[in-house]
């Protein structure tokens, strides 16, 4: 099943923002440069993004977003921009998996065979000696998780991928632990290329397939407990919240 309706889809979930527009004339994909400059740059690529198909914020059907895991203040920036816009336009918002952005585009990369599986574990750095890992496959058109998100030590991911036969690995983590992140197998380390895109193909996908929910139930999904905020997450989960519904109510009809 195709999509039929515009879709907004973004990730703050590391380093780089992906932002993505499914619309007539596009798709459109931006990979920027994110992290702590994602609470503010998001929703001005957005609008420009929206400007350059000709649209608004109020012509979407969708906005889909990373839900993680990932970088807390990444996650919770993403998940309340997500919200305040689909608020304002009266639209679903669509959950994706960050990791299995990951997976998709290692997929497209490794131009895998579509009648054979192709199993894939994905890790990215978690900071202080952990990963977020989880092992996907492709079949038949689509994925399945094998191994669902987890934040694992390196020794943990390392016992939880041993009796795993994977065609490839993919993620930041190996370029962060080198060595002490061993490769399952000898496989291949596919780097992320187009994480943008990765994410608007799932993100179709799901709203095609009926995966749209309400505002009110998005979630973010953290793995690491977080029990205190730095001034500048504080500020940065202020901002987010502050300015996605007027940012929406400046653009919209």
């Amino acid at each position: 099943m195709g999509l039929t309706t515009t879709l907004l889809a973004f990730d703050t979930s590391t380093e780089r923002l992906a932002l993505a527009l499914f619309a007539p004339g596009g798709p459109w994909c931006v990979d920027a440069a994110g992290g702590a400059l994602s609470s503010s740059a998001l929703l001005p690529q957005a609008q420009m993004l929206l400007a350059r198909a000709g649209l608004r914020l109020a012509d979407l059907g969708f906005i889909a977003f990373g839900r993680g895991p990932g970088a807390f203040t990444g996650l919770r920036t993403a998940c309340a921009v997500a919200q305040g816009l689909a608020y304002g336009v009266g639209c679903p918002v669509v959950p994706i998996d960050s990791l299995l952005v990951v997976a998709e585009d290692a997929r497209m990369q490794a131009s895998a065979d579509e009648r054979i599986p192709f199993d894939i574990g994905v890790a990215m750095d978690a900071r202080m000696d952990e990963a977020y890992a989880a092992v996907y496959r492709w079949q038949c058109g689509a994925w399945q998780t094998l191994q669902p998100p987890a934040l694992l030590t390196l020794p943990a991911l390392n016992a939880a991928w041993a009796d795993v036969a994977l065609h490839a690995v993919a993620g930041s983590a190996w370029s962060a632990f080198g060595e002490r992140l061993p490769v399952p197998g000898g496989v291949p380390v596919f780097a992320e290329t187009q994480r943008a895109a990765a994410l608007l193909r799932l993100a179709s996908q799901a709203a095609a397939d009926g995966a749209g929910i309400d505002a009110a139930d998005a979630l973010p999904l953290y793995l690491r407990d977080k029990v205190a905020f730095t001034t500048q997450e504080r500020e940065a989960l202020r901002a987010a919240n502050a300015a996605a519904v007027p940012a929406l109510q400046r653009t919209a009809p």
